[in-house]
Order: C-alpha cells, then sequence, then structure tokens
C-alpha cells in the first residue's frame, strides 16, 4: 500500500479492436459483430499500450464482456480473463441497433447517445447503474492489483465519467477509440483519470 494510502492498482479499462460495424459508425450493443483483421492486429500491438500504463505484477482480476469481439480482443492482448461479466456488455440501444447517427437522425433529428431518447433500450439511468455496481466491485479488489476491465466504447465512456463522479451524459468528453487504452487511479482517495485513450503503436512504426 502506498504512503498515501491510496491502494495499490487502478482499473484498466480496454476497448474491444475494429469491427466492421465500429468502423462504419453503425451502434454495436446486443449483436456479435466479429474483429476484421484490422482489430485482431491492432489487438495484438495493443500489448505495447498496456505495458506502458500496467503496474508489473500481474493483474489482480480480468474481467471481460460476454460479447466475442471483446473476448478476442482479450485473447489477442495476451490477457487471461478471470471471469466474464454481462455487466461489462456494451450500451443497449434498442430500436436503434445496427444504424449510425445520420439514419437515426433521420427520424429523430438531433439524437445523441447522451441525450436520446432511447427507444426499446438502456437509458444514461440505467448505464450509470450498471457503471457503478462494476466500478465498486472492482475498487474492492484494488489493494491486491491492477483490475483489467475489457468492454465497448460507450460503456468504458460512462465508466469513465461515472469514476470521477459525472453523470453517464458526461462520457460525451471521453474519446475512447477501438483497442483504447484507459486508467483510472487516485490521487489521495479521490478518483482520477491517469490516461484516456491510449493507443497500440501503429503497425507501420514497427
Amino acid at each position: 500500500m502506498s504512503t498515501n494510502a491510496d491502494p495499490d492498482g487502478r482499473i484498466l479499462l480496454l476497448r474491444h479492436g475494429e469491427t466492421e460495424w465500429s468502423r462504419t459508425g453503425k451502434h454495436t450493443g446486443r449483436t456479435d459483430v466479429p474483429l476484421t483483421d484490422e482489430g485482431r492486429d491492432a489487438a495484438r500491438r495493443v500489448r505495447d499500450a498496456l505495458a506502458l500504463v500496467r503496474h508489473d505484477a500481474p493483474p489482480a482480476r480480468v474481467l471481460c464482456s460476454p460479447r466475442t469481439r471483446a473476448r478476442d480482443t482479450a485473447e489477442l492482448a495476451g490477457l487471461r480473463v478471470d471471469a466474464v461479466d454481462d455487466r461489462l456488455a456494451e450500451w443497449d440501444y434498442g430500436d436503434n441497433e445496427g444504424w449510425t447517427t445520420p439514419q437515426i437522425r433521420g427520424s429523430l433529428p438531433g439524437w445523441t447517445i447522451w441525450d436520446g431518447p432511447w427507444p426499446g433500450g438502456e437509458t444514461p439511468d440505467d448505464v450509470a447503474a450498471r457503471a457503478d455496481a462494476v466500478l465498486g466491485d472492482a475498487r474492492a479488489l484494488l489493494d491486491h492489483g491492477d483490475v483489467v476491465l475489457v468492454g465497448h466504447g460507450h460503456f468504458s465512456r460512462v465508466l469513465t465519467a461515472r469514476w470521477i463522479g459525472l453523470p453517464a451524459s458526461g462520457g460525451v468528453h471521453f474519446r475512447v477509440d477501438p483497442a483504447g487504452v484507459s486508467v483510472l487511479g487516485f490521487e489521495r482517495g479521490v478518483p482520477r483519470l491517469d490516461h484516456v485513450n491510449q493507443r497500440p503503436t501503429p503497425a507501420e512504426d514497427r
């Protein structure tokens, strides 16, 4: 334990690699879309980004969304998943599943996931409740080391917002790209953001 009484571990968020739907901007919640070749390559290369921000000791716990794109990303990134956690699934987009923002705005002018409406899907309060439960359980493990959560873009942004006391809609302020890594830490007991959207080394630089 550090002298400022902060836990030794931090919470690391890893978004899955690129899929065809993420590449084209389709909202991908429940649908189990596989990684593209580029997504698989980025998932392998994200080991470097993880190595830059992780503590040297093995993670205390690695939890993963049930979606194949997340589980494959974890495996390719060299992580040993301890458990699949349904709470790490992406925001349930309801009737907007599989649609891009411009398509949704054809019938819902000005729509964003943050402002709604959310026909047939989760509201920000719903997603915030899931995020708070995940963060509470992860925080309880941090005395034993880092906790890695492998999941999705919008839900990772909500986790980041909730960590620092913002509402779920505060996730709009954080960018999380495919295979991006963010780190949630502490400043003398106060939750802070240590890293946001750390990316794999570009393939051409290797």
